[in-house]
């Protein structure tokens, strides 16, 4: 049956349709490496990790196979879903026997930790028996059963597997007696399971499903969670008036409540989703799409509060960022969503692996003074098994579906075989984005076809061209817009885009004081940042570029398996700090003339440890300072 990330064919209020992983094969280009990467080296490293850490332990411990105490955090069961998630995507992008053999073991382990009554939680076994459904603010209950329905789900779509399936749904059925119509009041203290009810009402087409989610949305503000602000639980949800409270947690509420928009249009959810949207993107969120700003609570701060170098902006925020986008999205046609969508994926989340799929960001900092560095693991690791199935779900995003046509919204070196009113239309896109601006889109058809095309013009682009077999295209093709296409289309018809990708120099809002006087350099989707190890001779802190310096990308092949490159020239104004100093006159005057270079910010500390920053000092002009 089609992979379908999320499953909008049949919702109702939806006005696009989620494409399948499998019809789309990302070949050897930008984030096709990634997938290839993610397959090699990440699943199978993270399934020792897995094993190696308890959590596998955990499921055969409760079913009786092991001996010993409880391994890890309460929520580990958790980490294991989203792995299995992931592998059912890379199954539906491409068999892998040993793949398959090795989820169906951890599949095997999961379904025999089941009770008889169909609840499944590794922590809450034996001793910890009695405790169950008494804390849903702190024990993750709720929160781990939606990762199961999510990874049972996906695997089902990509395999048929209905093992995983059937226990999923066991544990569903065992949540709807325990706080459906005749049970207690409940919902979450960490939101997951309304969009996972959502899914499994969309797979199974049980709507007591989608009502169970609706009551876990709708219990919130009353009290259950005893009102607490970092749980979104201090207001009902249609009164929500900003983005507040853990970061992670609010936006898989956002998520749900998206999900449940488009299945009942009610449109005071709407409201409160476009309101709380705006909120996030105007007032907090970074430069990279990272978003929760603080340490306390791994919460979104106040308006404009964006530290830098005590960024929170947790990977696992960016991810859910990103889902929440693509749900507003394909409820909405929007591109300003997918826009949000590009800037986390290539910024914010790329960042939380590193370039060998081994090590990970839990924390992402926009300066650092070569502290803070990934890690192969954590004792909280929700984050590096969420990268994983994001980006092996990542050819699901790449086209939608809407009743007039097929809307292009990423891309990238790719093949897509998209079945559109019973006839199937093979797209090839060439190009080498996000490093170059042109795409070049060809069309295979069985027969002429008439239908709409919609190509995404992303926000950042400046001028863009848009050609169609050699000829010039006219028309009003406006950044941060879809361009729609519309004709009786042929075999072999071919589109060309190019979007012009300058160096930017992006400020920010004077409310963000830290950013006060600074700028941020980015190209096309890619936002950069500097780091000591290419800038021999100063400190990277103490840079300054001027409002009209001129900068060159410059492509690095033997950077990074081949990056592209910012270069420029600023002044230093060397700061000779001693540790028993805090004051010192100032010297404006003694600033001296140097090159810099400027890196992906996702590729950052990947080599020795140095400083980094995002966030570039500006002065008016060069000749501001004398060299």
């Amino acid at each position: 049956m089609p992979t379908r990330v999320v499953d909008t064919s049949r919702s109702p209020y939806a006005k696009l349709r989620s494409v399948p992983v499998e019809d789309v094969k990302l070949k050897n280009g930008f984030w096709g490496k990634r997938l290839k990467k993610l397959r090699e080296v990440t699943i199978p490293s993270q399934y020792e990790l897995l094993e190696n850490t308890g959590r596998i332990y955990n499921f055969r411990r409760a079913a009786g196979r092991e001996k010993g105490g409880f391994q890890g955090l309460v929520f580990n069961d958790s980490d294991v879903y989203k792995w299995v998630e992931a592998v059912g995507f890379l199954l539906a992008s491409g068999y892998d026997e040993e793949l398959h053999r090795l989820v169906e073991k951890v599949v095997n382990d999961i379904c025999a930790a089941q009770d008889d009554d169909g609840y499944l939680n590794t922590f809450f076994t034996f001793e910890n028996r009695a405790q169950r459904w008494t804390n849903l603010r702190a024990m993750h209950e709720l929160y781990c059963a939606g990762h199961l329905i999510q990874a049972a789900v996906a695997l089902r779509r990509a395999t048929g597997d209905e093992k995983l399936f059937n226990t999923a749904v066991r544990f569903a059925n065992h949540i709807l007696r325990t706080f459906g119509p005749d049970g207690r009041p409940g919902t979450p203290g960490h939101p997951e399971i309304e969009m996972a009810m959502v899914e499994l009402y969309r797979e199974t087409g049980d709507y007591r499903y989608l009502n169970m989610a609706k009551t876990f949305i709708d219990n919130r503000g009353k009290g259950i969670l005893g009102g607490d602000v970092n749980l979104i639980d201090h207001k009902p949800f249609r009164q929500l008036d900003e983005i507040v409270g853990h970061a992670v947690r609010s936006l898989y509420l956002n998520c749900g409540a998206t999900d449940l928009y488009m299945e009942t249009g009610e449109r005071e959810i709407w409201n409160v989703l476009e309101k709380l949207w705006s909120n996030m993107v105007k007032c907090k969120m970074y430069v990279t799409g990272g978003v929760g700003s603080r340490y306390d609570g791994e919460a979104f701060g106040f308006n404009y509060e964006l530290p830098n170098v005590q960024a929170y902006a947790e990977t696992c925020a960016a991810i859910a960022s990103f889902m929440w986008n693509w749900r507003m999205f394909l409820a909405s046609g929007e591109a300003k969503f997918v826009d949000v969508m590009e800037l986390a994926l290539y910024n914010g989340i790329l960042a939380g692996v590193s370039l060998d799929g081994k090590e990970y960001f839990y924390v992402n900092p926009l300066a650092d003074r070569g502290k803070h560095r990934r890690r192969k693991w954590f004792e909280c690791a929700c984050c590096p098994p969420n990268v994983a199935r994001l980006i092996a779900s990542l050819p699901g995003y790449f086209y939608s579906v809407s009743e007039d046509g097929i809307w292009v919204n990423m891309y990238d070196e790719s093949v897509a075989n998209l079945e559109f009113k019973g006839n199937v239309v093979r797209i090839v896109q060439n190009t080498d984005y996000p490093w170059d601006g042109r795409v070049e889109i060809t069309l295979s058809l069985q027969h002429e076809h008439a239908f709409s095309i919609y190509l995404r013009i992303p926000g950042w682009s400046g001028k863009t061209e848009v050609s169609l077999n050699g000829l010039k295209i006219d028309g009003n093709i406006e950044p941060g817009s879809y361009f729609r296409l519309c004709r009786a289309w042929r075999d072999g018809d071919r589109i060309e885009l190019s979007f012009k990708m300058e160096v930017r120099k992006i400020s920010c809002n004077p409310l963000v004081y830290e950013n006060l006087g600074r700028v941020a350099l980015s190209r096309g989707p890619i936002v950069y940042c500097l780091e000591g190890v290419d800038n021999a001779g100063f400190d990277v802190w103490d840079l300054l570029i001027s409002e009209d310096a001129s900068l060159q990308a410059e492509w690095a092949p033997d950077m990074f398996d081949g990056i592209m490159v910012i270069r420029g020239e600023g002044y230093v104004a060397d700061s000779d700090w001693s540790q028993d100093r805090l004051y010192q006159a100032s010297k404006p005057d003694s600033a001296r003339k140097t090159g810099f270079l400027a890196v992906p910010y996702y590729a950052w500390a990947n080599r020795e440890p140095c400083p980094m920053s995002v966030w570039i000092r500006l002065v008016p002009k060069l000749g501001s300072f004398k060299g």
